[in-house]
């Protein structure tokens, strides 16, 4: 089970890790979803926390049927380096 949250009202995904929060912003326009900037800050900078965000933001993503544009390049890299995750691509 993932420790990633979805919060809605703030629209981003969550990872809080040592006290401090990762977080995966993103926008919603129907069933297609952009994420727009990853921010993981410095204290937990080279600790996988950033990776470990995306594939637990990306898995909500897939349970919920929704399509997304990798718009963060962030995302994007680390979709290019988990090829298994590409379908949830669109353009």
């Amino acid at each position: 089970m993932s420790d990633v949250i979805n919060n809605k009202d703030h629209h981003r995904y969550e990872l809080e890790v040592e006290g401090h929060l990762a977080t995966e912003h993103y926008r919603l326009d129907g069933d297609v979803i952009t994420f727009e900037h990853t921010d993981v800050p410095k204290e937990l900078g080279g600790k996988g926390i950033g990776s470990k965000l995306v594939q637990g933001a990306l898995d909500q993503v897939r349970a919920n049927g929704l399509k997304l544009i990798p718009q963060c390049p962030f995302v994007k890299a680390w979709i290019d380096k988990h090829p298994d995750y590409a379908d949830l691509v669109t353009r």
